[in-house]
Parts: structure tokens; C-alpha cells; sequence
């Protein structure tokens, strides 16, 4: 066809008006529809700012906004002519709270905290509620919440929902860190999510103020949605109707976050006179790797009826190689890669796949040891580096001195003689006064228990703030960052703080990074006749919100010519020439805790594999250890289920899992 969409695509580009479900297989081209979608919308007369698209990570979003804009007529594409809406989820509802968070008791002006700010609430939640030390530790605690606020629970609703003993305290605990975050006009992250849902379910005509400012709405991973996304989207949708929904239920791997499957799975329920689209061509893998594709994820019984059907038919039939060790395995592994890459192939071209974070030690030594080039995608994400939540807090400071959490983490950062003891004087002064810390550090001459020294110190820091402050008027982003970084001597911090000096220059990078991503924001937003606070607040919530999914972060280790080595749910939304699916055994994939959970967890578990198969484009290995090390003893291992369902082949392995599910009858052939 002219445009290069098949018959499926055109049909779901074409649809226009109504509930659409677009059921988009592995590699069958969804972003191409979704793009194409918008671009038709707008050709056929609905003004571009009526239509809002909603994904979950930041790269897709900007690749969707990319992508329309090149398909829409240059005069459309002016620099000031109205866009689509295209953010992420938690971008939206950072824009819907700014609008309206004080009907739900928050300030407009409310932070979002970090990793950091949260552990620190959840350590002082646990001291207000005298919880044991051994009985729940902060990320304990922090792990409740955010399993609580991903499943749209309250703290009320945690009350009622605990059972055990650690349910309750954790309960208790979630009471007390909610109010200090509502206290200190301060959101987390789940929050985004089920504060926009509650102010939707409470403040009705909140709700239809916000659909009423779209005429489409486009959801990109409708099977990654929680609760609290799903009621949002009803929300947004129900009034006009004309809701388009892009997903893959074989695709949907992210239970433990809280996603629901059953959303995809009954969108025709929800909405009766939705239309259903299926793209099942892959255009991605070649024809051997999708049949076993398409026999594993045959063995889930819950699912949309859909066969893939590859483009490409030319490749080698995936290969299952049994080691004797989890050493054997990597070595064999590593020298394969070589071998290929003797043949002309690029590091980039390789990616090794494991279930668990433990399993890639092996593969790294190997690598290491035939210095070859790898990255390991995942680790700390940026947020949580040191140097960028202080720097970050400086930046809060400027927008909003009475930030009690920003003002607390950098007050003897770097070290102004500001102990511990005058930390506490400070943070007392204020409570009997009820008033911020900044208020007392406006003035802090007399505060009981605040030597001279520490005085002096807090006047510095004070005298800074005000600086950086009245510059704020005359300053892009990039230069207010540039002289908090100056001014704090921060270099002379890193310096102090770390000996080796690769690691400073890592860590000093990281600052440089954070001046790199302002200087990008200044360009791309122009945010003529903002105040500096606003432009500041703005700016992090671009930062903060648009990078939680750390898609730039891991586009980034992408981007360099090195074997990857990532989970599975990392890797989804990627694809390879070269995919080695390793430690695949029972316990491992299928992970030990779905073992006990019934076919719901196995089901998720296939898919997971399902997503490790489906990346591969050219050739897939799957690899297990005939014995792997428990407690530094080797024990024997049975080949996943997987493998067996995938092959049939009993004979070809020297152990079999117990009972394998059974497939259902002639799901594989739908036509």
C-alpha cells in the first residue's frame, strides 16, 4: 500500500470515532498505527490539542509525538500550531493535580519526593508508630504502600484489607506516612496515579472538566494498566466514547506492579460496541522463532484468540543447549558470541536475557575475562544517585524555600558545621512554632541548642538561597543549576566524599548531565512569562515525572556498541539480532514464587518467557544448567516447562519438569 499499512493497520488507522480495541502482536508495527492514527484524526478535522495519547514510558512518548508531526503537512507542523497531547500517564496527572490538588487537600505547589524523601518518611512513620526494629524495616514498609496505592488502596482500605500481624503495622504505617506527605504538601510517585483516580471519584465535575478538553483519547499498553489507570481512562473517555486502546495480553508481565490483564481481556465487555483489530503479522522475528512463539503462549488459556504470522521466513530453528553448570553455561555462552562475532557480527547485536538479578554474575566474569564490551541495563536508576537528589534539592529550595524534605537533605550538604544536634534544634524551633524550617532558618539567632557555629552556618546557607533566588529572574534553568553547582563548591564535595577518582569523575558527570537535561528544557520549552518558581516546578516535573520509567537512562547503555545483559522485563518494547535465553529451568522461569501461585502466576510467567522469545530477531538460544549452586552447593535443576512446551520433545532433555500445563485444543489455529 502507498503508506506501507497492511489491511489490519489501515482498518484500526481508519476507524475513527467509537471504543477500539487494537490487539498489537510482538514486532506487527502498533507504534506505526498509533501514530498513523493520530495524524488521520487530525487530517479528517479534529484540531490536534482535542486529542491526548497516553503511554508509560517517556521514549515512547516522544517517538509517538515525532512520528505524527512528520506525517502531518508542514504548515500543521509550525512551531506555535496546536499538538496532540502525548505524555505519559504520570505526566498527565502531575497536570490534572496542579490544576486541582487542593480538592484533595494538597497545595498546588506540591513536591514530588524521591526514593530518598520516602525512605526517610517511612523511617520516621515507623518511630511515630514505636514499630519494632526487627518487625518492619522503611523499605519494608515502602514496599506495603506502593503494592497498596498500585492496587488503589487507601489507607483505610489497608486497614480493613491486613491480615497479618505486618499487614497491620504496615497499615498503621501507611496512615502516618500519608499524612506527613499530605502535611508537607508532598507526593510520591504512585501517588500521581491514585490521587488523580480519588479526585476523579469524588469531584465529579473535576472529571468532566478534564475529559471535556479532549475528543479522542489513544491508550498505547493497555495491558500494563492498574486500577487506578483504567478508572482514568474510563473517566477521560465515557463521555464522548471515542476511546482507542493498543495492546497485547501475551505481552502483559507487569502483575507484580500492579497491571491488570483483565483490562485488555474485557474491553469488549466494558465498552459493547467496541471494535476489535488484530495485527498479527511480525515483521521482527523470523518464521522458527515465531512458531515456537506462538506454541508457547498457546498453553494460556486466558487469552485474546491471535496467531502471529511472520514476514520473514529465512533463519535457523532456535537452539536449547543443556550445560552442566551455571559456569559451564556461561563460558559456552560468551564463546559463541565470539564466534559470531568473528563472523562479522557487532557487540550491539547480542543480548543475553535472565529472569533474576543474581543470574548475570557468571555472564559478566566471562565477558570480562574475553574483554568483550557489555552493559548491564538496569542498576540505580539516575533519581537515586546522591549528587542528583542534592543538586535537585538546591533547585527546589529556589522554588520553594518552605520545602521541608529539600531544605533538611542539603542543610550541611556540603558541610557547613550544621551536626546532627543542630538539625534537631532546627526541625524543634520549627514544630512549637508550627512553621517550616525555612522560617526559623530565616532568622535562626537565639533557636535553643543551635551553637555558633552551626548559626553561621545556617546564615550561609540562607544568604545563598535568597542569591540564587533573585538571580532566578534573569536566569535560564541551565544557569541557576550552574551557579548552585559554583556556589556550593560541590565539585570540592565530590572531592571530599570519594577517593578513587574514576568514581568522582563518574559522579561529577552525573552533575553535568543534570546542567545537560535544564539546557535541553530551556530549548524546548520557552517558558516566556513564568515566574521562576513556576518555571522551576516545571522543570522537575518534566525531569522527575518524564524519567521514572529511566527509558532515557537505559536508551542510553543502549546506544553503545556492547553485548546486553537485562532482565526480561527490561527488555521488553526492545529487539535483537541475537537473543540468548538463559538459566531456563523450574525456579527460575518460571520463577520459584509462581510455583505455589497457581496458573494466574505460571500464566504470567509464559508470558514473560513469551516476551524473552519474541525479542529475538534473526537467532534465539535458550540455554539451562544441569545443576546450579544453592548456598555454594551445586543441585540439580529441571529444564522449565517452557521448553517443553515449546518443543514437545521429552527426549531431548535429561530431566522433565512435573506437570507441564496442557495446551488448549487448536488455539494456535484460529483460521
Amino acid at each position: 500500500m502507498p503508506d506501507g499499512l497492511n489491511p489490519p493497520q489501515r482498518d484500526a488507522v481508519d476507524t475513527l470515532s467509537g471504543p477500539l480495541l487494537v490487539l498489537a502482536g510482538a514486532g506487527t508495527g502498533k507504534t506505526r498505527v498509533v501514530t498513523f492514527r493520530i495524524a488521520n484524526l487530525i487530517r479528517h478535522g479534529t484540531k490536534p490539542d482535542r486529542i491526548l495519547a497516553v503511554t508509560f514510558t517517556r521514549k515512547a512518548a516522544g517517538e509517538m509525538q515525532e512520528r505524527a508531526g512528520q506525517l502531518l503537512t508542514a504548515k500543521r507542523r509550525k512551531k506555535d500550531a496546536p499538538r496532540p497531547q502525548i505524555s505519559t500517564f504520570h505526566a498527565l496527572c502531575v497536570k490534572i493535580l496542579r490544576r486541582h490538588a487542593k480538592a484533595l487537600g494538597y497545595p498546588e505547589r506540591f513536591s514530588i519526593c524521591d526514593r530518598g524523601e520516602q525512605e526517610s518518611q517511612a523511617r520516621a512513620a515507623l518511630r511515630e508508630i514505636r514499630a519494632p526494629a526487627d518487625s518492619l524495616k522503611p523499605a519494608d514498609l515502602l514496599g506495603y504502600i506502593g503494592r497498596w496505592k498500585m492496587s488503589s488502596v487507601s489507607p483505610d482500605g489497608a486497614t480493613s484489607a491486613a491480615e497479618t500481624d505486618r499487614e497491620h503495622l504496615a497499615a498503621v504505617g501507611y496512615r502516618r506516612y500519608q499524612r506527613a506527605l499530605r502535611d508537607n504538601g508532598v507526593v510520591d510517585f504512585d501517588d500521581l496515579l491514585l490521587l488523580t483516580e480519588q479526585l476523579f471519584t469524588k469531584h465529579p465535575k473535576v472529571r468532566r472538566a478534564e475529559a471535556s478538553r479532549f475528543d479522542h483519547v489513544l491508550i498505547d499498553e493497555y495491558q500494563d494498566t492498574n486500577h487506578s489507570q483504567y478508572e482514568i481512562v474510563r473517566g477521560l473517555a465515557m463521555g464522548h466514547r471515542n476511546l482507542c486502546v493498543v495492546g497485547d495480553d501475551d505481552q502483559s508481565i507487569y502483575g507484580w506492579r500492579g497491571a491488570e490483564v483483565t483490562h485488555i481481556l474485557r474491553f469488549a465487555k466494558d465498552w459493547p460496541d467496541a471494535k476489535v483489530v488484530r495485527l498479527e503479522d511480525n515483521y521482527r522475528s523470523s518464521a522458527a522463532i515465531i512458531d515456537h512463539a506462538n506454541t508457547l503462549i498457546a498453553f494460556n488459556a486466558d487469552r485474546h484468540d491471535k496467531v502471529l504470522r511472520a514476514a520473514r521466513h529465512e533463519g535457523p530453528k532456535p537452539r536449547i543447549l543443556q550445560f552442566k553448570d551455571e559456569h559451564e553455561e556461561a563460558v559456552s555462552v560468551v564463546k559463541d558470541i565470539q564466534r559470531l562475532l568473528g563472523m562479522g557480527r557487532a557487540a550491539r547485536d547480542f543480548s543475553i536475557l535472565f529472569r533474576t538479578n543474581e543470574q548475570p554474575r557468571a555472564f559478566e566474569t566471562e565477558l570480562r575475562a574475553a574483554n568483550l564490551p557489555y552493559v548491564l541495563i538496569g542498576g540505580m536508576s539516575f533519581f537515586d544517585r546522591r549528587e542528583v537528589r542534592d543538586i535537585l534539592a538546591f533547585l527546589r529550595l529556589v522554588a520553594d524555600p518552605a520545602d521541608d524534605p529539600a531544605l533538611l537533605r542539603v542543610l550541611n550538604t556540603p558541610p557547613r558545621g550544621i551536626g546532627d544536634a543542630a538539625r534537631k534544634a532546627l526541625v524543634a524551633e520549627a514544630a512549637s512554632r508550627g512553621k517550616a524550617v525555612w522560617d526559623v532558618v530565616e532568622n535562626p539567632t537565639g533557636v535553643s541548642g543551635l551553637s555558633r557555629i552551626a548559626t553561621e552556618g545556617v546564615i550561609k546557607l540562607r544568604n545563598m538561597v535568597r542569591g540564587w533566588q533573585s538571580a532566578a529572574n534573569q536566569q535560564s534553568i541551565e544557569q541557576a543549576l550552574r551557579r548552585i553547582v559554583d556556589d556550593t563548591s560541590y565539585d570540592a564535595e565530590l572531592q571530599r566524599l570519594y577517593d578513587d577518582p574514576n568514581d568522582r569523575d563518574a559522579r561529577w558527570a552525573t552533575v553535568e548531565e543534570i546542567t545537560n537535561a535544564a539546557a535541553s528544557y530551556d530549548t524546548r520549552k520557552k517558558s516566556r512569562g513564568k515566574s521562576p518558581r513556576d518555571r522551576i516546578v516545571a522543570f522537575l516535573d518534566d525531569l522527575l515525572v518524564g524519567n521514572q520509567d529511566e527509558s532515557r537512562e537505559k536508551q542510553k547503555q543502549l546506544e553503545q556498541n556492547a553485548i546486553a545483559l537485562m532482565t526480561l522485563h527490561s527488555a521488553k518494547g526492545l529487539e535483537f539480532p541475537v537473543v540468548y535465553l538463559v538459566g531456563m529451568e523450574e525456579g527460575i522461569l518460571p520463577h520459584k514464587r509462581s510455583l505455589d501461585g497457581g496458573e494466574t502466576q505460571i500464566a504470567e510467567e509464559r508470558r514473560l518467557a513469551y516476551v524473552g522469545v519474541t525479542r529475538a530477531q534473526d537467532e534465539l538460544t535458550m540455554t539451562m544448567a544441569l545443576t546450579r549452586r544453592r548456598w555454594g552447593k551445586p543441585r540439580e535443576t529441571i529444564p522449565s516447562r517452557f521448553l517443553f512446551e515449546m518443543t514437545g520433545q521429552a527426549e531431548n532433555f535429561n530431566r522433565r519438569p512435573t506437570g507441564p500445563t496442557k495446551r488448549r485444543r487448536g488455539s494456535t489455529q484460529r483460521r
